[in-house]
């Protein structure tokens, strides 16, 4: 070959990567830019077939882009290759190359190269910086000596670019998928929240106030007014064993089913067990709630009480100025089908006051991983007994927010106060 057949061949070359360069930069598409890379690489080297195999995030090596001559895509059945080869190139992060496989004394004992018939091959890493993205790779069954230095030098330039357009897509599309979970978790938020009372009770005589506040974007906790027959409320508040999005669908279903057995039960207690039977039957994965339901008659002052496994209410009695916990009646919802549940009657008189409240109050912690605790909830309450309901909620918060400080939420809060002001 001249000086001027290496001119030309030299100014081709250039050309490629210049395109290349353009369309590297000109796509966020991964496969989009696989498929043009090894279009153009095949038909620089002229071999018979090219793939791209990127590193997956359990460190196999999975092909991304399968190609063969005249821009023809090879199918599955077709993806056969020396693994020897690309792992040992992704393994080492050197490239190879060999003109004749078959007489390479390191690869010529290779059952793939024996059985495919592979002649000439060349295969380059994927790196950027000291990270192997994965591979290109490039064969020939047809023809020995086919490929040159000259062209592995020109693969490595093209992988060197290649390589950052690869990441910069990767990060692209985690972005995006990034965008669209918080989407999609911004919605499912939204949808929760309307799931739950939009307003608490009006009713002369009483107060009620209620904070919910998920640890993520949704919860497990909730808290729940239930209009029901005489006049009477129900109220709720419910822990599922889990966070996230599963806690979030199984809450969802625990708040339809109690509202759906309630209504008409003959008793709290026997509301409570069907409704535990039903979420046994639909309960996967061993999730359960804990919860706390309770029927308010407003006119008398008489609350009937079902607590399921769920921390014990704050009673506070005015005539006797004292704090009291109301003990669980039975266990979570979800655990077993026909387990007992107790109920129990109190009376509120005026002054009286009620505090239901999840985990999330009593087990969130400060920056050096203390609890907020029992004592401290009681000492925060008992200072607001005079107060408003919703002041003792807006006072609880401030109380727990002061506590934790800069700390993450450690659970989701749900907290309902009922009061019956003098």
């Amino acid at each position: 070959m001249n000086n001027r057949d290496l001119a030309r061949l030299s100014g081709e070359r250039l050309a490629l990567l210049y395109r290349l360069s353009q369309t590297l930069n000109s796509s966020l598409d991964l496969d989009e830019v696989l498929n043009r890379v090894m279009d153009e690489v095949i038909a620089a080297t002229h071999a018979e077939r090219g793939f791209i195999m990127l590193r997956a995030a359990d460190e196999r090596l999975i092909f991304r882009v399968a190609r063969g001559m005249d821009q023809a895509t090879i199918d599955n059945s077709q993806f056969q290759i020396s693994r020897s080869v690309v792992e040992r190139v992704a393994r080492d992060g050197q490239p190879l190359l060999t003109s004749n496989a078959q007489s390479d004394e390191w690869l010529s004992e290779r059952a793939s190269i024996i059985s495919l018939g592979l002649l000439s091959i060349l295969c380059v890493p994927l790196q950027l910086k000291n990270t192997i993205l994965g591979v290109i790779y490039v064969d020939s069954r047809l023809q020995a000596g086919i490929f040159t230095p000259a062209d592995l030098e020109l693969l490595t330039a093209i992988a060197a670019s290649a390589a950052v357009a690869i990441e910069n897509a990767r990060l692209y599309q985690v972005a995006v998928e990034k965008g669209r979970m918080e989407r999609e978790l911004q919605v499912a938020r939204e949808l929760q929240a309307s799931l739950l009372p939009s307003e608490t009770p009006q009713v002369a005589g009483w107060e009620f106030a209620a904070r919910w506040q998920p640890a993520r974007e949704v919860a497990g906790d909730y808290y729940d007014f239930i209009p029901l027959v005489g006049g009477q409320i129900g109220l709720v508040v419910a822990d599922v064993s889990d966070k996230g999005m599963a806690a979030a669908l199984f809450m969802a279903l625990t708040r339809n089913t109690v509202r759906a057995s309630v209504g008409d039960a003959p008793s709290p207690a026997e509301g409570i067990a069907h409704a535990n039977r039903l979420i046994c039957a639909d309960s996967t994965g061993g999730m359960f709630v804990t919860l706390f339901y309770a029927q308010l008659d407003t006119a008398s002052g008489d609350l009937v009480y079902v607590n399921a496994g769920q921390n014990p209410p704050l009673l506070y009695c005015a005539g006797f100025d004292q704090l009291d916990q109301l003990s669980r009646t039975g266990m979570a919802l979800g655990v077993l089908a026909d387990t007992p549940f107790e109920q129990r009657t109190l009376h509120l008189e005026p002054g009286d006051f009620m505090l239901l409240y999840t985990d999330g109050v009593t087990d969130a912690t400060d920056t050096h991983v203390q609890a907020f605790g029992l004592e401290r909830l009681r000492e925060a309450i008992l200072a607001q007994r005079h107060a408003p309901a919703h002041e003792m909620v807006a006072a609880l918060e401030r109380a727990v927010g002061d506590f934790t400080g800069s700390a993450a939420p450690f659970d989701d809060v749900a907290i309902v106060v009922i009061r019956r002001p003098r």
